[in-house]
């Protein structure tokens, strides 16, 4: 028999693997393996510790160090903590602070979907840690894998001034009906929902695998839901498809359900891995917004009320820092920029005993990698700003400080090509002290790969990571993408054909930048005056002249399973 016949595919080991077992019913393994060591694991452990929110850590290196795409591990495991509408509790965060103390040497991450992740867990450790989150009431469950992972919702639902909605009790029903049901422990792929009451659409509906948002029907006032799916960014990037109907309350959970079923028993998708994201349907599947409402409404056994006008927001920025109104009288929220989300065990309990001291002890993390602090009286705010800048988080940050977001990149990432976290602190410093006092809103995502973990296709800026040759060496490189949005103007960043070493990136920017403040129309957004220009002008901008078209390297096999949070 020949190799061909005989070789597995990645898909038809992913799918064998998951028909043998449900991961979900399998913790009495990961306790085995805490007692016997890492040299007890086997190989296809590797695939069913993400169900679980775990994967293994990369040596530092990023995929340069290994081989088809991928690099080494070592003998750690990244630890994503679940966070359903960015909710959390000030013992929560505190517990989740002396976690990252005792065995994740004192480094934890917000993500761009509303989680904290923890690194350099040992397997020995493992155990403990799942126990004290659970003691806590929150979990890693669910949280990587093939499954639902976390869903995102408004994080300022139930307080925001301006709702239509507070949606949150959906958000925590579809995470009771999805994350460890064994009804949907096997879906083709990651499938990722939204569900928001707000006005900004703060969780980036368009790139989700479904997208929920509220809207008011005009001619009875009734508040009901858009749904929106096939979103989804990686190195495929695609805008979701609204459908055409107006959902009601009652009918969120039996749609976003009726949606599950669908993907989960699409054979199709389940054919390549590099394929297997709903928005494949559309993508090259030939589905359409009215196809799949129709096999919508076949599984819901009823027709849906039609669709009615719901306008995108309007280039309404979503990051939530600083200080809010809240709709309970006389309250405000507080949100703290988190720059690339990176924060200590020591920040995490000052900010959990000033959560306590100052609001109710809630708290929120957001899908732009900050968090914020519910409930403050109006006339305490100043002081609890004053607090939270001694801290490490000022209330007055720069647009830079602001608005920009980091993937994991190659500290931790296998499959990251430059290290992030450390660039973007450096990148935010370097754009502040170049550009005093710039007051335009700008988002800047960085992501170490083209797998799009730090979200760069939906942002202003977005930084691609690369390596490039210099001075006999492989360096850190950054690839530009401009003029990305969400919204009413939704578009894909476009890759404008300029790429330097990353030593390099803040002077472009500065050079781009200052070119939009001299060149702006009167109220001009960066969005609108990147629209208005053509790939040749944003490279020359970026540039500081005319410069050849860099080619963005996209790999020419499939690129690897992306591990974004």
């Amino acid at each position: 028999m020949s190799e061909a016949t005989t070789k597995e595919t990645k898909a038809q080991r992913a799918e064998r693997l998951k028909q043998a077992l449900n991961p979900w019913e399998a913790y009495a393994e990961i306790q085995r393996f805490a007692r016997e060591g890492i040299a007890s694991i086997p190989a296809e452990w590797g695939m069913y510790f993400r169900w679980w929110g775990i994967y293994s850590q990369g040596d530092g290196v990023g995929a340069v160090g290994g081989k088809g795409g991928e690099g080494k591990a070592v003998p750690y495991f990244m630890v994503r903590i679940r966070i359903p509408n960015g909710a959390l509790k000030a013992h929560q965060l505190r517990a989740i602070a002396g976690l990252a103390e005792r065995h994740a040497r004192g480094i934890a991450d917000l993500t761009v979907r509303q989680n904290v992740q923890l690194h350099w867990v040992t397997i020995e450790d493992l155990p403990r840690v799942f126990e004290t989150l659970w003691r806590t009431g929150i979990t890693t469950l669910g949280a990587c894998g093939d499954v639902t992972r976390n869903v995102t919702g408004c994080p300022v639902a139930g307080v925001d001034a301006d709702e239509l909605v507070d949606a949150s009790p959906l958000v925590h029903e579809v995470t009771r009906l999805l994350n460890g049901n064994p009804d949907f422990y096997n879906l083709p792929r990651k499938y990722k929902v939204a569900i928001t009451g707000c006005r900004s659409w703060c969780v980036y509906p368009e790139v989700n695998d479904v997208g929920v948002t509220a809207t008011r029907h005009p001619a009875t006032g009734e508040i009901g839901f858009t749904v929106r799916v096939g979103g989804g960014l990686s190195t495929d990037p695609h805008l979701a498809e609204p459908l055409d109907a107006f959902v009601r309350w009652r009918e969120v959970v039996p749609v976003v359900r009726g949606i599950s079923e669908i993907f989960r028993d699409s054979d199709v998708l389940r054919q390549n891995r590099e394929k297997a994201r709903l928005k494949f349907l559309f993508i090259h599947g030939g589905w359409t917004p009215g196809k799949f409402l129709a096999a919508l409404e076949d599984r819901l056994g009823f027709r849906l009320a039609p669709g009615v006008s719901a306008p995108a927001p309007d280039d309404v920025y979503r990051d939530h820092v600083g200080i809010h109104p809240q709709r309970q009288d006389g309250r405000a929220y507080v949100g703290l920029p988190v720059v690339r989300g990176r924060i200590t065990p020591d920040q995490m309990r000052a900010v959990a005993n000033l959560a306590e001291r100052y609001g109710s002890g809630e708290l929120r993390t957001t899908t732009m990698q900050n968090l914020l602090i519910l409930d403050v009286p109006h006339a305490r705010t100043a002081a609890l700003a004053r607090q939270v800048e001694s801290v490490g988080f000022p209330l007055d940050a720069s647009p830079f400080r602001r608005g920009t977001v980091a993937c994991t990149g190659s500290e931790f990432c296998k499959l990251a090509l430059t290290e992030t976290k450390g660039f973007a602190r450096w990148l935010v410093d370097a754009l502040e002290a170049r550009l005093p006092g710039f007051d335009r809103h700008v988002r800047i995502h960085v992501t170490g790969c083209p797998n799009s973990c730090g979200q760069h296709w939906i942002a202003d800026i977005g930084l691609e990571g690369k390596k490039v040759k210099g001075d006999g060496a492989l360096v850190d490189a950054y690839y530009f993408c401009v003029g990305g949005a969400v919204g009413r103007h939704q578009a894909v960043a476009r890759p404008v054909g300029y790429r330097v070493p990353a030593s390099e990136a803040p002077a472009s920017i500065e050079r781009l930048l200052r070119t939009y403040l001299d060149e702006r129309r009167p109220g001009e957004s960066f969005r609108e005056f990147a629209a208005r220009h053509t790939d040749d002008d944003l490279r020359a901008f970026l540039a500081g002249g005319l410069v050849a078209v860099a080619e963005r390297d996209v790999p020419a096999g499939p690129a690897p399973h992306a591990v974004e949070g």
